[in-house]
């Protein structure tokens, strides 16, 4: 007599070790696209800028100590010098405010977007190479 429940978490565990695989190599992938990016950044001369958070609620922004180029007119993603995914967003506060904030890179999707409320999405490659069209004339809004 087979022991069912057992078939099912092996069946559930063979199906996380696969997703997570699908997620590494996606993620791989992603890495890649990015340091393209910023090897194609260096050679077109784009100039980097300090690189700043914007508080979940609100229009606070704070200093993160990072360098690098923000994606999107937004300020909500960027790049930084070493090749690093960034979503531009902290928790509010005071400390935030006199202090900054420390954020730490994240693996970039392949697709920017994806399940967002506005349901615009697009490939981080497109992302990525608008803005590299888009040059010195990139600007951000505040």
């Amino acid at each position: 007599m087979d022991d069912w429940p057992s078939r099912r978490r092996e069946a559930f565990e063979a199906h996380d070790r696969a997703r997570q695989r699908a997620e590494q190599a996606e993620a791989e992938q992603a890495r890649q696209i990015v340091a393209d990016f910023v090897t194609r950044a260096r050679a077109l001369g784009l100039p980097t800028q300090p690189l700043r958070a914007r508080a979940y609620s609100g229009s606070a922004t704070y200093r993160t100590g990072l360098i690098g180029w923000y994606l999107q007119p937004s300020g909500s993603l960027a790049i930084d010098q070493e090749g690093g995914f960034y979503t531009l967003i902290a928790p509010a506060g005071l400390i935030a405010r006199l202090r900054g904030v420390h954020l730490a890179p994240g693996d970039p999707p392949l697709a920017v977007g994806r399940g967002a409320r506005d349901g615009e999405s697009m490939s981080l490659r497109e992302l990525l190479d608008r803005r590299l069209a888009a040059g010195r004339d990139f600007r951000r809004y505040p």
